[in-house]
């Protein structure tokens, strides 16, 4: 098996929080793992927790057709998520659910496929990247730096659905502006060396 492949073998039988009591399945990742872009999001939903793969439901698609639009190669893309098993009622993330998953799987993972740019989707995402409570509506279409990548927050797939209106500065419209801008700076990056990342970790357990 390959590193990654062991990876989300040992993750499929963890126990490490209470997320594990009510899935289904773990829900590793979908995609190329050796892409240059990696989009991060919160948590897997219940189309996910079904079929084991993330972003596969209405968010999942409408983040299909996005990256379609851009001209984004699907194969030059890695999707993930913060937490890999689906909180009860779909609710956010709890702090020590998101300590405990990105340490274990989330970090070893980005280690593993060296993307050359990170995308958070939404809060819970952006934040974990930036280190700080940040609304996502101040900082989305901004880019910063992650261990040698480049970070570029946008909003996740589901506030689109919630908010369709494609009027001048609705969400629509700026993930629209965003998604152009990834597709600008992946497209200038080319084939530039891989970053070797070895994020700091703290013990997940206490």
């Amino acid at each position: 098996m390959t590193p990654l492949e062991e990876l989300k073998a040992k993750a499929s039988a963890c126990r490490a929080c209470r997320l594990a009591e009510g899935r289904t399945q773990v829900v590793f990742s979908r995609g190329n793992p050796e892409a240059r872009l990696m989009f991060v999001g919160e948590a897997p939903g219940a189309d996910e927790d079904r079929q084991g793969l993330p972003f596969v439901g209405k968010a999942g698609q409408l983040l299909d057709r996005i990256l379609e639009a851009a001209g984004i190669d699907p194969n030059d893309v890695y999707i993930t998520n913060v937490v890999k098993c689906r909180p009860p009622g779909n609710r956010t993330p709890l702090p020590d659910e998101v300590k405990i998953c990105t340490q274990l799987w989330l970090l070893p993972e980005i280690e593993i496929v060296r993307p050359l740019i990170i995308v958070p989707l939404g809060s819970v995402a952006t934040q974990f990247f930036l280190g700080q409570k940040v609304p996502i509506t101040r900082v989305r279409g901004q880019w910063f730096e992650w261990n040698g990548i480049k970070v570029f927050p946008m909003f996740h797939p589901a506030y689109l659905l919630r908010n369709p209106s494609r009027a001048p500065g609705s969400p629509k419209a700026l993930t629209w502006k965003d998604i152009q801008e990834v597709k600008r700076v992946l497209d200038e990056l080319g084939e530039k060396q891989r970053p070797e990342v070895k994020a700091a970790r703290q013990d997940p357990l206490f």
